[in-house]
């Protein structure tokens, strides 16, 4: 059943895919639904309605993603939307950042359990983390408002990184806050298979540095 529905969505998303994808995206799911009945990792527990919106969801901005970035993916929670995109695009890398240990715990055995290789997971607030290198992209799926999320990448983020973010929808307020003579703002709608509500797909890169 996961295999049909995740070679169905990722069709629909016009991604291509190996077999072996499909496995990793399959063998990452299955472990969250066994580790979300005893650590509540994500309010979704049907597996099916996990492909929607948990990968496909993160799929949905891969396009933005150049195949050799090295990324930061901020609150990733259960690992999202990290791992699914690390598993598209093998030869980008990738750090998963969240302060919760169980949810960091899973996500290390998610990427043992996916054989992931270009992936690393770190316990820790964004306000604590030292990056050693600069990130091409910045993602997140876990701030409810996008100045939130600029505020508190600031300290890390340089001329070339592009933050991404996704939104059931973007505020007036929201545009407002962002002032466009310091960030490049872009706002578009996304379609994810098996989501009704709107998406949008906000990516900001700074103007200022």
């Amino acid at each position: 059943m996961l295999t049909s529905l995740l070679q169905k969505g990722l069709s629909e998303i016009n991604l291509s895919f190996e077999d072996s994808q499909i496995e990793q995206l399959k063998d990452y799911l299955e472990l969250l639904v066994k580790w979300n009945k005893a650590y509540n990792l994500t309010a979704i527990t049907n597996p099916q309605k996990m492909v929607a919106y948990h990968v496909l969801d993160s799929l949905a901005i891969i396009n933005e993603i150049p195949e050799k970035s090295f990324c930061l993916d901020v609150g990733t929670g259960a690992g999202l939307p990290g791992i699914p995109l690390a598993i598209m695009l093998p030869e980008s890398k990738w750090v998963l950042l969240d302060s919760n240990g169980k949810k960091t715990r899973f996500v290390q055995q998610a990427i043992a359990s996916c054989g992931l290789s270009n992936v690393n997971v770190v316990h820790s607030r964004i306000q604590d983390y030292h990056a050693d290198s600069s990130f091409d992209v910045i993602v997140s799926r876990a701030y409810s408002s996008v100045s939130d999320f600029v505020s508190s990448v600031t300290p890390i983020w340089q001329v070339n990184t592009r933050l991404i973010t996704m939104k059931t929808e973007l505020s007036k307020a929201e545009k407002q806050s962002l002032d466009s003579a310091i960030y490049k703002l872009e706002i578009n709608q996304l379609q994810v298979p098996g989501i009704a509500e709107k998406r949008s797909l906000v990516t900001i890169q700074r103007q200022d540095i």
